[in-house]
């Protein structure tokens, strides 16, 4: 096993808020996203979520983002290429990392879009079952951004703007180089490697050949460096529910406790599976306690020593001063015991 060093430290927040003042509650993502540049951070990822309170536009919100911080990586986690149009996407995504700086990172799944059934007509043109939702699309996506010539070489558009030879604009060099995949199959781990996407992998799994959750992660692990195809070395971001208690008083204490105990049932045995067709999932211990204990929980952890990036998953719902003191004992207290060095 490679010996445990995290070379870089980020973050995942959900972006929540209060249904009937969206607004506080997004100003105090954007707010924590900065003081996790203070704090030395590498990367901030948010959630792109869709019909709940939640960010349904990460492209909207990191462009936001990029006014209000200077070096951090910019991340979104993951969005659902069902309900975008590969090309419209592939400009936002251009013109956030134009804007950052060459700072954006973009995870990306295939599928069905989770709700379009309940959207109906408002959402779909045709036929559902006819468009494609397959891994194709996430490919399509990566296509525009290369920033490719459209046409012939002799082709122009005209407009008020003037003559200019067509493409994707304004194009964003190096961010093909920084898409991920939120993979959770070895099909969808398989498919990631050989056409250069990063690798995304959390605290949930499919359980396929292992129902233990750790042996699935590292077959993943395994497989994803056995077929990267991309260009340059492949990059493995591992993200946990972490909770540090030393900076926290004690109802706060008690109240992380009582969270992880509420969800460690589901971390015993796979969930579902009892319909057909329905895919069993195993979800991984969230991490609590002081520093001292998680750092041996993480030395501990099969995956770390593959990761380019150890991301801590912060759970929904908690206040934005919960985020604050946990992210401030993970880069003082956690972090540097894992070899990691704030920016």
């Amino acid at each position: 096993m490679a010996p445990l060093a995290v070379p870089r430290l980020a973050f995942l927040v959900p972006g929540n808020y209060d249904d009937a003042d969206p607004r506080t509650g997004l100003e105090e993502t954007l707010a924590l996203l900065a003081e996790g540049e203070a704090l030395g951070f590498d990367g901030a990822w948010v959630r792109q979520r869709h019909l709940e309170p939640g960010i349904s536009s990460a492209a909207t919100f990191l462009a936001a983002a990029t006014q209000r911080t200077r070096r951090i990586g910019l991340g979104v986690a993951v969005i659902q290429m069902g309900y975008e149009n590969p090309f419209r996407l592939a400009e936002d995504l251009s013109l956030v990392d134009v804007l950052s700086g060459g700072r954006l990172e973009v995870g990306l799944s295939a599928g069905p879009p989770p709700h379009g059934s309940l959207l109906g007509e408002r959402f779909h043109d045709g036929e559902p079952t006819a468009v494609d939702v397959s891994h194709g699309r996430v490919g399509r996506l990566a296509a525009n951004l290369d920033g490719d010539w459209l046409g012939e070489p002799d082709t122009r558009i005209t407009s008020a703007a003037g003559s200019h030879r067509p493409r994707l604009r304004p194009y964003a060099p190096g961010l093909r180089q920084r898409l991920w995949y939120g993979a959770g199959s070895l099909h969808s781990v398989r498919w990631a490697a050989e056409n250069g996407f990063h690798l995304l992998v959390g605290n949930i799994n499919i359980a396929e050949e292992a129902d233990d959750f750790l042996d699935v992660q590292a077959r993943h692990v395994a497989t994803f460096r056995a077929h990267w195809r991309g260009a340059g070395a492949p990059r493995i971001a591992v993200g946990r529910v972490i909770l540090p208690t030393d900076g926290a008083d004690a109802a706060t204490r008690e109240r992380y406790r009582a969270f992880a105990a509420g969800r460690h049932a589901r971390t015993l045995a796979p969930q579902g599976g009892q319909a057909k067709g329905e895919r069993r999932t195993l979800f991984a211990p969230d991490l609590v306690g002081p520093a001292a204990e998680l750092v041996e929980r993480l030395r501990a952890d099969p995956i770390l020593p593959f990761a380019d990036t150890l991301r801590v998953e912060l759970p929904y719902n908690f206040a934005a001063a919960d985020y604050r003191q946990i992210l401030a004992d993970v880069a003082s207290l956690v972090a540097p015991r894992l070899g990691w060095a704030a920016a």
